[in-house]
């Protein structure tokens, strides 16, 4: 291929790249900034792997996007970058994703994405599923706190929040006062979840209680409704409590509470509360569709794959079922003259 054609190609693919990244991905795939973060560094690495193999803005053409590359890539990813098979998976799909995107915008390079598509194959994962844990488990674990004492008390409302609405760790340190409805005729929070998706969860009689001691203890008579729920003070200040925190005392509980429950896990962990409340919803006969709806799941095959359903029970579920944002962003590949690959594509060398 002429030197003239190879740098058409790049700048063509380096605009849709830049296009898929700003626009398409922000806009109509998540609004999600941890998601357009992990896009947008699996891009970068790619990149940087071609200038690894000495290939320049000058040289490039569409069929470093071959299937030979990309799996060097993956090879690149485990022994130079020290990457999982997990996140070498994720960087991938990433990839895919724009190779599908770059051939909606120019057919000529729709094979680009069927061949990765059918040839790069996915690592294999270790599958890591979440321990299950007893409604007698659960028990013991939220008779160990005192809740007498500031910390026991907090704990207490961690832990029985988190089993009582399935909500995630982060979901739930990230609540406010002004997120809790304790008053209304049924109380509920407002949860603010993955990919910034907002929803509802309503909130039993005895948790609604044990919350409204644990704010008058913690937040006094007259709260600040801008305050984090679940605070740690630093210098004067609530903080969001972190994650670790809560780790290091789940398991001090869990080491307690099986000296009279056997079934407790040891290594109890936050996700544990929200997998076993899911588990007890299906127990107690809730509808899979309406448990996929209190966990937040976009769609019922996540719960099902999450909850390990069995096919029987996906048949008894199933059958229930009847531009101004980038205008300030410098276009990289309408500069007369680039540093390189990654200058083209305005990526930062990774």
């Amino acid at each position: 291929m002429s030197k003239k054609n190879n740098e058409y190609q790049a700048i063509e693919i380096a605009r849709f790249t830049f296009d898929w990244i700003n626009v398409y991905i922000p806009t109509l795939r998540t609004n999600s900034p941890h998601t357009v973060r992990a896009y947008r560094t699996a891009v970068n690495l790619y990149i940087s792997y071609l200038e690894d193999k000495g290939i320049t803005d000058k040289t490039f053409s569409v069929e470093f996007f071959s299937v030979s590359f990309l799996d060097g890539w993956l090879i690149w990813l485990r022994q130079e970058r020290n990457c999982s098979n997990k996140t070498c998976n994720n960087r991938l799909a990433a990839i895919k994703c724009l190779l599908k995107y770059i051939g909606t915008r120019n057919a000529t390079y729709k094979v680009l994405y069927l061949e990765a598509a059918a040839s790069v194959k996915r690592l294999r994962e270790p599958k890591s599923k979440v321990q299950g844990m007893t409604k007698d488990a659960v028990k013991a674990i939220l008779a160990i706190p005192n809740p007498s004492s500031k910390v026991g008390l907090r704990d207490i409302a961690i832990m029985a929040f988190e089993y009582g609405t399935a909500t995630r760790i982060d979901e739930v340190l990230s609540l406010k006062i002004n997120n809790l409805k304790l008053s209304m005729d049924k109380p509920y929070a407002t949860v603010l979840g993955k990919g910034s998706k907002i929803r509802t969860a309503f909130l039993m009689s005895g948790l609604v209680e044990t919350l409204k001691k644990y704010i008058k203890v913690f937040h006094g008579a007259k709260p600040n409704p801008e305050d984090y729920l679940f605070y740690s003070s630093w210098h004067g200040q609530k903080s969001k409590l972190s994650q670790e925190a809560i780790r290091k005392r789940l398991k001090i509980y869990a080491s307690k509470a099986f000296e009279s429950c056997s079934d407790v896990p040891l290594t109890l962990h936050s996700h544990q509360w929200r997998h076993a409340k899911a588990c007890h919803w299906l127990e107690d006969g809730l509808n899979i569709v309406e448990i996929s709806k209190l966990l937040g799941h976009e769609s019922i095959e996540t719960t099902m794959v999450y909850q390990n359903i069995t096919t029987e029970q996906q048949m008894r579920a199933l059958a229930t079922l009847e531009d101004e944002a980038t205008s300030a962003i410098p276009k990289k590949w309408k500069m007369e003259k680039n540093k390189g690959l990654s200058d083209l594509f305005g990526f930062t060398r990774s």
